[in-house]
């Protein structure tokens, strides 16, 4: 009897391993889908640092000088300096 025991708990064990695999928290395709979301995510970030990097050079341009403080005013709030003419042309 004990000759037909150890396979049986072999192929048990090798069912258990096998249906861990495959449904359980670490399954393949759990890992696959966590996979995509990592991806997904890099890239959002790759984004968002692109955007900070661009926020931070617009920062320091308006720390070092006044031409984009000038420029700003001018294409946000209107800006025209003394002696100036404002024209704009309507397309």
């Amino acid at each position: 009897m004990s000759s037909r025991l150890i396979p049986f708990v072999l192929i048990a064990l090798l069912g258990v391993m096998h249906a861990q695999l495959w449904f359980s928290r670490g399954s393949v395709p759990n890992v696959a889908a966590l996979q995509q979301k990592l991806d997904a995510q890099k890239a959002a970030n790759a984004q968002a640092q692109l955007a900070n990097d661009r926020l931070a050079a617009e920062v320091r341009d308006l720390k070092e000088g006044l031409e984009m403080v000038e420029e700003k005013a001018r294409m946000e709030l209107g800006m025209v300096r003394k002696g100036e003419v404002y024209v704009q042309i309507a397309k």
